[in-house]
Parts: C-alpha cells; structure tokens; sequence
C-alpha cells in the first residue's frame, strides 16, 4: 500500500484483495467521524459504538460496488444516519413494550379517561353482542377470566382471548375518533372509571316505578320508554342489517336508521366544495371512499385536489397508492407526502380512485395509516434500502454562482429552463432536481449547510433536460451529479403481515 494515500485507493484494495491494513487505514481515518454521527443522534455511547461497528460493516459488503467518485465520508455520514434512525426505531419499540407491559400490571392511566368517556358506550356498543359483554363482564363488573368464561359458556383462555379481541376493537374505534393509546391503557382506565355510586335514594325510586311498569312515571320517560321498545323490536325483525337505532320520522313516520343517516352526514363531505376549513370543522373522522368526482359540482373542477396541514388531510380523486405515501408522509410538508421515487410497492394496489378524509385534532397521520392496514390489508414502513441514486456532490469549490445568503426570507422562482433561489440549501435544490426533473432520488452530499443565492438556467425546456442540468450545475455552480448506490429511507408497501 504504498504511496496509497485517496479513499479510493484503499476501497479498491480492500474490494480486490480483501487488504485488512487497507480497510484498517479507513476505519483510522473515519471512526471519528461516524462515532461522533452516530452519538449525536442516540445520545447514547454504547449504542454509538454499535452503530460505528455497523456502518462499517455495511462499508466492507459494499465496498466493491461503491462508484470511484463517491465521496467517502459523505456516504458514511449518511450511512450513519440510517443505521442510527433504525436503532432509534428499535429503542422505541422496545420502550413501548415495556410500556405496555407496565401499564397492564399497572392499569391505571387517568389522563386518557376524559377522552374516552364520552366515546365509550357508543364504542361498547357497536361491538358484536359476545365482544360487548366480555367488556362489561371484565371491565364493569371486575369479573375474572373464570367467572367470565363460566358465564358465556367458554374456558378461561377463550374468554381471554374474546376479552383482548374486544378491547383491539375499541382501540380502533377511538384511534379513529382521534385517541391514540395502548389496549392495556384503555383497559386500565375503562376497568377504573367506568362504574361510579349512584346516589342512595335512586335505587329505592327506581324499583317502586318500575314495578308499576310503568304507570307512576312521567310523560317525558314513558316517550323513552316507547322509543326504546321501538328499536328493540326494529332489531329483532331486521336481523339481517346491523342496525343501531331508530328514529321516527315526524313528517311521514318512516322508519331510518340512525346509522344510515349518521352515515350519509358523515359522507356529506364528498359532496361539497373542497376547502381548507374542512380540516377544521366537524364531522371529525378518517375514511377513505370510492371516489364521487363524477357527482360533484363544476365549481369543484377537476379531481385530484388537496389540503393538508399538521398531518390533517383531505383530498378528492386520489389512487391508493398517492395516499398511502400521504399517509406515512412528513407532517411539516404542505403537501406531505413520500416522493413517488423513495417508494418501494411489493404488493398491487387497488387501481380505482378514492376520496379521503383524516381531520381529527391529534393523530390523524397514524389513524389514516390504520385505516389503510384494516381496510385495504396494507402497511407501509420507513426504513433504510440500498437505492440507485444520484448524489449532489462539490466539483469545484467557491463556484461564484453559490452566494452566501443575507436574506431573511427564502424565495423560489421557476419557469422553464430556469430556477432562482433566494436563500435556499443544497438540500432544498436536491428535492428540487428529484421532484420535478429527474426519476431517481437526489441526495445532498456537498457537505454545505449555509444558506445560499443561487441562480441555474438551461436550454431548450422542451425535451429532456436532464443532461443539460446537469452541464448547467456544473458550469454555474460548480455541483456535479454522481450516480451511486446508497442505502437511503424509503415507504415499503407490502401486504399486513
């Protein structure tokens, strides 16, 4: 190895013929660096140390396949980051099972009893009749897995596992309504709350009534009384529709259902004008419907509209596959979703277009992700893939056409064959060159993290102008695009596991 002294050099020697005193002289040259990555994001020494030992090991299996031109400790910063962004998902997870496990020894969480309570006996009582009373027998009546399974004919481990099924289903039901939290929580906090003393004279009043079946109470229970015989014998004769109330209607004293004409107000938004408020007005919801684009007025004009903000979304004529990547998308964005170019689909997705509606005040982004898993039987996760892509690195350095910005506002202006940054990132002209002109990801590996002002402009704008940018960002600002193979974060959709 003499005389050896540039990264690739010592790549080519390790990859060729595997030289430990090589890869030694990388490792020497660039744990530094990658240690001090790795501990900036985990905060944690130990667990730095085992993402160094991991960025390296990734460096020697891809040793041979790393273009001459990558810079090396551009790729390791970036290597650094994914590996230290799984750790940290593994850290989470591994938290929030122990989490769990403490809250179902515990199962007592107070602060969520005030969101749920409200929610809970519409939530009880849209479960399954076996589902529903395995609630009530657990939660209500503290009753054990014993006395429970004695009391609907099944064994203990069956009637834990009809207890847990059940509590999974009013998870749901209050993810949906815009309460995130964990089965053993809401168990907790159910099995604590539910059940509060009733006043000591109420029993003995209640009794003398009821006894009378009736004939001692006011017109304004009776008319109770009557709408809830009403419903029961509505239930028992349609037992082929899931029907949760009825009403009288006083013009025409049609029977509806509740839940059809809860569910028509519901869907009423497909209907109007698409418009920002609708993020924050009521009905407060996830759904994702067939599209009705067709049905909707001209003033809406044409599909594929949207309006996003702090992870609350609307969008009108949108495929799945473009809401799924809303979906797992970045919160902060205004459009917020995952670029069509970091997204890996290894299952089919429906073609049909669809209408969508996430509003509610917190986690809208998580429950539009669930509502993806439980309707359609897909998922999407975030995590670091080998990737062809294209890395913005620094040809010649102090291009005049890079400026240091003074400006206090960031601007972009583009037109055809030309865009104009006022302070701007390299990271922010990275996005730029992928999302609107080229069909790969773009990566920022220049290493410069000011702000800038910048100017690029090209030629003919009517044909593919991809290797003309390049020319051009090369010429006016002294950047160059390398084509190389990184890991980098990517949406994999795949079917539920």
């Amino acid at each position: 190895m003499v005389g050896m002294t540039t990264d690739a050099e010592l790549l080519a020697e390790y990859a060729s013929r595997h030289s430990e005193a090589a890869f030694a002289q990388l490792v020497k040259r660039y744990v530094a660096l990658v240690h001090s990555a790795a501990f900036r994001q985990v905060g944690d020494a130990h667990l730095a140390e085992e993402i160094t030992q991991a960025v390296f090991i990734v460096l020697a299996r891809k040793a041979g396949q790393l273009d001459p031109k990558t810079i090396l400790s551009g790729w390791l910063c970036r290597t650094a980051h994914f590996v230290a962004n799984d750790a940290r998902k593994a850290e989470y997870r591994r938290r929030q099972r122990e989490q769990e496990v403490y809250m179902e020894s515990t199962l007592i969480e107070p602060d969520v009893w005030p969101q749920i309570s409200p929610l809970l006996d519409e939530a009880v009582a849209q479960l399954r009749e076996a589902d529903r009373n395995a609630i009530v027998l657990r939660f209500y009546e503290q009753q054990s897995l014993e006395q429970i399974g004695a009391n609907l004919g099944v064994g203990p481990d069956a009637a834990q596992k009809r207890v847990s099924r059940a509590l999974e289903k009013l998870r749901t039901f209050f993810i949906n309504r815009g309460v995130v939290s964990s089965a053993a929580t809401i168990a907790g906090s159910i099995s604590a709350n539910s059940v509060q003393a009733a006043p000591v004279e109420l029993a003995k009043s209640i009794s003398a009534i009821a006894l009378t079946k009736g004939a001692l109470a006011g017109s304004s229970t009776l008319t109770l009384v009557k709408g809830a015989l009403k419903i029961m014998a509505w239930t028992k004769i349609q037992t082929t529709v899931v029907v949760t109330a009825a009403v009288l209607l006083a013009a025409g004293a049609t029977t509806v259902t509740v839940e059809r004409i809860h569910q028509r107000e519901m869907n009423a938004w497909q209907l109007e004008k698409l418009r920002p408020e609708m993020l924050d007005q009521p009905p407060f919801q996830t759904a994702i419907l067939p599209t009705k684009v067709s049905q909707r007025s001209k003033e809406n004009g044409p599909g594929g509209t949207i309006y996003s903000a702090d992870g609350r979304t609307v969008g009108i004529s949108f495929s799945m596959a473009d809401i799924v990547r809303i979906a797992y998308g970045a919160k902060g964005d205004v459009y917020g979703a995952v670029s069509p170019r970091r997204t890996l689909l290894k299952t089919a997705l429906p073609l049909e277009k669809f209408d969508f509606l996430s509003n509610l005040p917190n986690g809208s982004s998580e429950s539009l992700q669930q509502k993806i898993r439980r309707q359609f039987g897909i998922a999407g996760t975030l995590e670091p893939v080998d990737t062809n892509v294209m890395a913005l690195t620094v040809k010649y350095p102090n291009s005049p056409g890079l400026s240091f910005s003074a400006a206090q506002i960031g601007k972009t202006y583009v037109v055809n064959g030309f865009i104009k940054v006022t302070k701007g990132t390299m990271g922010d002209l990275a996005k730029q060159l992928e999302d609107s002109y080229f069909d790969i990801p773009i990566v920022d590996q220049t290493g410069l993290t000011n702000y800038f002002d910048y100017a690029i402009e090209w030629g003919n704008p009517g044909f593919d102008a991809r290797d003309e940018i390049k020319k051009a960002l090369l010429d006016q600002l002294g950047l160059e695009l390398i084509s190389t193979n990184i890991p980098i974060e990517m949406l994999v959709v795949d079917k539920v596991k």
